[in-house]
């Protein structure tokens, strides 16, 4: 963990150093060579307030947007082409918006001193934070290669595959970085690898191995064709954050399934451990932020009526909180406006149906117009929430749901929403069974979760409060 963290100050460093120095060079070209052209003649090269707030504001800018676009994660894992990708992609967005944000001005001889100029910072800023990125991500990857920086690794299966990937990468001149720690057995049969490497349970324990011996990495050693094996495990391992790989067969490879991120790297299927690149997630939860922080204040006067409205209805609080779980199973209080009378649960917990006797007469309105949520703009300026994400459940119902979906784990991917496409499409959930059959619509929400389908789907909500007809 310290390791990680000095290199990721490495990492900030070096941009930070490296945008304060194409700065400055960009500051004395601006005064020696593009100046004289606006003015006729020669202008003296000051360091005044103007550079010196650019000194403090500009490296702090490419600070925040590398790290918006992932700059900072997974730094033991970053290569050279995509160090050369990402750096030429953050040089251009941040350059356009130094450009249009600082440097545009109206008064200019000529439109070639908008191009040089433009043309200046991006080639010293690239210029300069290229190469010490690059310096600093080669130095890592000789230390994965020559096996001195590694990355706990687990089998999952112990059969013929299992051992022949296991000599295939340990015998590699140049290691991937997979530090293999044992394996897991599927079946009983499974066992080519005992004697090679240790045993450390079953398949079905793999949560525990994890947690016990820090591992990072699992390769799945199974047919692909066993769908049955591969579900089970794959929902073992949802939500440990450990980079799934799995062994293919030949009829993977020809169907394209394969991707290759090596050339002398052994063949095999990685999991996309991303549901967003990382600059969505970083732009969706700005929305969120501002979304609910504008929310909260032009709602207040609403916030009232509805308050009073509940209050005079029936009594007890205004608000009805609740523990649900959230992102990666961590528990977290639900706030809601109150829509049933109080004690409605006595006999523990149940979910409540369009008839429901325990729900207040405002309380039906508030639900079928979704008003009931709105308070949970506040989980989502405190971060437990997004706007749109599958709705959280309680560990009662998410214990009932896994004996009969156990991919339910899947949706701890992601921050629980105030709205979703299962809520769209479905609407509220009477018993465990209709939660089964909406998972699959917040399943399909996770695999194809981008900000156009945030979008879509809040209209779509919009739609069903200003019709009222929500379910």
């Amino acid at each position: 963990m310290n390791g990680r963290r000095a290199l990721v100050a490495k990492y900030v460093l070096a941009d930070i150093l490296g945008s304060a120095a194409a700065w400055t060079l960009f500051w004395a070209f601006r005064k020696l060579e593009l100046e004289p052209m606006k003015f006729g003649g020669p202008v003296p090269l000051d360091w005044d307030t103007n550079y010196l707030k650019g000194l403090v504001l500009v490296p702090l800018f490419w600070f925040g947007l590398y790290t918006a676009i992932g700059g900072y994660r997974e730094v033991y894992r970053r290569f050279r082409t995509k160090e050369l990708g990402q750096t030429l992609l953050v040089s251009l967005i941040g350059v356009l918006v130094i450009f249009f944000v600082l440097l545009l001005d109206d008064e200019v001889p000529s439109a070639r001193y908008h191009y040089r100029s433009f043309l200046a910072l991006f080639a010293l800023h690239f210029g300069i934070t290229f190469p010490l990125r690059f310096l600093i991500t080669s130095s890592t990857v000789r230390k994965v290669h020559d096996r001195l920086i590694g990355f706990n690794t687990v089998l999952v299966g112990g059969n013929e595959r299992a051992l022949a990937v296991f000599h295939e990468i340990e015998a590699m001149e140049k290691s991937p970085g997979n530090r293999f720690i044992g394996f897991v057995n599927v079946n009983g049969g499974d066992q080519q690898l005992a004697g090679t490497l240790p045993r450390l349970g079953k398949w079905h324990e793999l949560r525990q191995v994890i947690a016990s011996h820090g591992v990072e990495e699992a390769i799945i050693a199974v047919d692909s064709g066993e769908h049955e094996h591969m579900s089970r495990i794959m929902n073992e391992l949802e939500g440990t954050g450990v980079r799934i790989k799995v062994i293919p067969d030949m009829y993977d490879i020809l169907s394209g399934s394969v991707k290759m991120t090596s050339i002398f790297g052994t063949p095999l299927i990685e999991v996309n451990p991303e549901i967003m690149p990382a600059w969505q997630f970083s732009l969706k939860r700005a929305f969120d932020i501002v979304a609910s922080t504008i929310a909260l204040v032009l709602l207040t006067p609403g916030f009232a009526a509805i308050a009073l409205a509940v209050r005079w209805n029936s009594k007890g609080p205004v608000f009805f909180r609740q523990e649900r779980i959230g992102k990666h199973g961590r528990p977290f209080l639900i706030i809601k406006f109150r829509s049933m009378y109080c004690d409605a649960e006595r006999d523990g917990p149940q979910l409540s149906s369009q008839n429901d006797p325990r729900i207040t007469p405002v309380g039906r309105w508030l639900r079928r117009t979704r008003m009931d949520e709105l308070p949970q703009f506040w989980n989502v300026l405190k971060g437990d929430m997004s706007l749109v994400g599958p709705r959280p459940e309680r560990q009662h119902f998410i214990d009932a749901i896994m004996e009969l979906a156990p991919h339910y784990r899947h949706l701890q991917k992601v921050r629980p929403g105030i709205t979703s496409w299962g809520q769209v499409k479905f609407g509220y959930a009477e018993n465990v069974q209709q939660m089964v059959r909406r998972l699959k619509y917040d399943i399909l929400y996770i695999e194809n979760m981008s900000l156009a389908v945030d979008l879509k789907i809040l209209a779509y909500t919009v739609l069903i409060i200003l019709k009222g007809d929500g379910k």
